[in-house]
């Protein structure tokens, strides 16, 4: 994609959803990043129906470690993999206390060493968090990137770092939900809505539909 259809892209998603938010439900960066460890192979929906009760009575690493594995399976077992999740939990909440002071840290390489958490996660989390302009790719973004030209890539960490070389600094920030966004609305994966599409004019997908 040329620069200037780079541009025009970003401004208009820009102009309709200026402060565009994730739709996972959270009270502070623990729990947000327990949230987001929760939605791996899972819906952001499925996710907020079972931490909604969770997070009423662990909100903070030393509540979650008081409540207990066995207990915590009984909060997250509709969503996929939750006995996994459920120990991986349990573990960097411990993590957290031991080697954070009960603190989520503002730093990829600090993040990356909890249990369950991954480049995408941490990236999550700084960028909804601690407000930085990082690039969680997930398979929204990764289909986006790919099919509109954006920043073609073969594995999440090329496009990640394809999408940090092309995006005008101005957008950086919000980059991340804007094209989870769209392609979890609009850019879908099996029927996309071209006809619908806000930037159909700056994509360069070939196949676009002609009708819904």
């Amino acid at each position: 994609m040329a620069p200037a259809d780079v541009e025009r892209f970003f401004a208009t998603l820009a102009a309709l959803s200026p402060e565009p938010k994730g739709e996972l439900e959270y009270l502070n960066p623990f729990t947000l990043l327990v949230a987001v460890v929760l939605s791996a192979q899972a819906t952001d929906k499925g996710v907020n129906r079972a931490t909604g009760p969770l997070f009423q009575v662990a909100d903070t690493p030393a509540k979650m470690v008081a409540l207990g594995e066995e207990a915590l399976r009984g909060y997250i077992r509709t969503i996929g993999l939750f006995n996994t999740k459920a120990r991986n939990v349990i573990a960097l909440s411990q993590a957290l206390i031991d080697e954070h002071g009960g603190e989520v840290p503002c730093d990829r390489a600090a993040l990356e060493t909890l249990p369950g958490v991954g480049r995408k996660t941490a990236n999550v989390v700084l960028n909804i968090a601690f407000g930085q302009p990082t690039m969680a790719v997930d398979t929204h973004i990764f289909r986006v990137a790919n099919r509109t030209g954006l920043a073609p890539g073969k594995t999440p960490l090329a496009v990640e770092i394809g999408l940090e070389a092309v995006i005008p600094e101005g957008y950086r920030l919000h980059a991340h939900h804007w094209l989870i966004l769209h392609g979890r609305y609009v850019c879908k994966a099996r029927k996309p809505e071209c006809p619908l599409c806000p930037v159909r004019d700056c994509c360069g997908f070939p196949d676009k539909t002609l009708a819904l």
